[in-house]
């Protein structure tokens, strides 16, 4: 692959996802690992939130939409991580 590409994709990655620590990291892990198991969002977080009590989350509900996107993206970009042979 390309290194300015790859270089370029992991930084609008940094962007989108944000600065995690290593406990937010492992809580959205989690939340991955639910909806790789086929968890619906809710399940998916509300299993999560049993693990990681300090870094729970509680979407209101009109916010389950955007919660669902930030997943979903982060599956993928794990998703690709692992086609690379990369780790975050």
């Amino acid at each position: 692959m390309n290194p300015k590409l790859l270089t370029s994709y992991l930084e609008r990655t940094r962007e989108i996802i944000g600065d995690r620590t290593e406990s937010e990291a492992r809580y959205d892990d989690a939340v991955v690992t639910g909806l790789l198991n086929k968890l619906t969002i809710q399940e998916a977080i509300a299993a999560a939130n049993e693990q990681f009590v300090e870094e729970a989350l509680l979407p209101a509900d009109d916010q389950w939409d955007v919660v669902q996107e930030r997943y979903e993206y982060i599956m993928e970009h794990k998703s690709i991580l692992m086609k690379l042979g990369l780790k975050e």
